[in-house]
């Protein structure tokens, strides 16, 4: 078990990070396909650096003229996510940027490991484990320095695109040092922020009189103290950002995507993936149980791992760990888990609703912490499974 006092870091990164630029362009790939239609296949891949997208990966649909037509779709798409994002810089413009397009038609041999039987047998389009977790830490049932590291982001994101914060640029990155005691989070020992700025005469102090109230404001009361220590941009000037300061590329922030490093990782990257990838949905699956049972009261923590094989329907094993936090073992809640819900790759997309273009919403601030939305988006946030476990078990 983790000591009871300790301090534990997490580091967030914004929309524009330049790998954060390309899983935002993959997820909007996705979802440009599953808008077109529900069972499209997409495994999309992003590389940018200067003035320079180059996209690749599968790609499939039912309807191969639609799958030529969208083919040409696809540079659009990524210059509207980069302009959304912000990048208007000399050497990364959403409108000059030169994007290379070598998507390509699903292999066959993926395919059919996926499609070789139908309905809830169909296969997992993948091998591999998955992990999921929630905790009692915050209101979102997140860890919490990961959680407010993405909302101190999230919030100068906010600022400077809505023109409040003019002087801020689209590439960040956040760290907080939380200090626990009696494993419960008490306040921060350190702050790291570093921000892309577009007034090259700003100094380190000029950025922090900047971002330092919105940082505050994300953070609860009492947590900076005199004592807690503050790097906004340490280095100096942040002026190049993005993929013109460095290179991106899709997947390689899966820490930062789900739990901040306190809890496991299965080492599937999700953006760019359609649903039919257990890498993704079933990370969802595995998050969704974990919170509905911290949710339920079973647990002040919980993880829960998920294992599958290319072309099999079910999970080879279910494992759940409550961390010695809970009344009912863990082996009860293992056995509760396929009764209330089907854990095929095709019962987890029918159960969370994951054939909808949801996923570019998802590719920067985090997979897991977010509220529900009325349209499908972060349905593996839902709580709607607390009284059948309850029943379960």
């Amino acid at each position: 078990m983790t000591r009871p006092n300790h301090i534990f870091t997490s580091e967030s990164v914004s929309e524009g990070h330049p790998d954060k630029v390309c899983d935002r362009i993959s997820d909007a790939v996705l979802d440009a396909f599953l808008a077109e239609e529900p069972e499209a296949r997409v495994a999309c891949e992003t590389f940018a650096t200067t003035n320079r997208v180059v996209i690749g990966g599968e790609v499939g649909l039912s309807d191969k003229d639609k799958l030529h037509d969208y083919m040409g779709r696809i540079e659009d798409i990524a210059r509207a996510c980069i302009k959304d994002i912000g990048y208007e810089q000399e050497k990364f413009h959403h409108a000059t940027v030169k994007v290379t397009n070598l998507l390509h038609e699903q292999s066959a041999h993926i395919a059919q490991g996926v499609d070789a039987a139908t309905g809830k047998d169909e296969g997992a389009g993948d091998q591999g484990i998955m992990f999921g977790y929630a905790t009692t830490e915050t209101d979102a049932l997140m860890p919490a320095p990961i959680q407010y590291s993405h909302a101190i982001l999230r919030r100068l994101a906010e600022v400077r695109k809505n023109g409040t914060e003019p002087t801020l640029g689209p590439d960040a990155k956040s760290q907080l040092s939380v200090i626990y005691r009696d494993s419960k989070p008490v306040g921060v020992s350190s702050i790291v922020l570093s921000t892309q700025h577009l007034d090259e005469n700003m100094t380190s102090a000029d950025v922090r009189a900047v971002v330092e109230p919105y940082i505050l404001d994300e953070l609860p009361d009492g947590w900076v103290t005199p004592d807690t220590v503050w790097h906004v941009n340490p280095t100096g000037k942040f002026v190049i950002g993005g993929p013109d300061g460095d290179a991106g590329l899709t997947g390689r922030k899966i820490i930062v995507d789900t739990y901040g490093g306190a809890a496991p990782h299965g080492g599937g990257a999700f953006s760019g993936k359609d649903p039919t990838k257990v890498d993704r949905s079933a990370a969802y699956a595995a998050r969704y149980l974990a919170k509905n049972i911290v949710a339920a009261g079973m647990a002040e923590r919980c993880t829960i791992q998920l294992s599958y094989a290319i072309g099999v329907s079910h999970p080879l094993s279910i494992y759940a760990d409550t961390h010695g936090t809970g009344d009912i073992d863990a082996a009860l809640i293992e056995a509760a888990i396929p009764r209330i819900m089907d854990l095929t790759p095709r019962g987890i997309r029918e159960h969370l609703s994951l054939n909808r273009p949801i996923y570019q919403r998802t590719a920067a601030y985090g997979h897991f912490g977010r509220a529900p939305s009325d349209d499908g988006g972060f349905s593996w946030e839902r709580t709607d499974l607390v009284e059948a476990l309850k029943k379960a078990v």
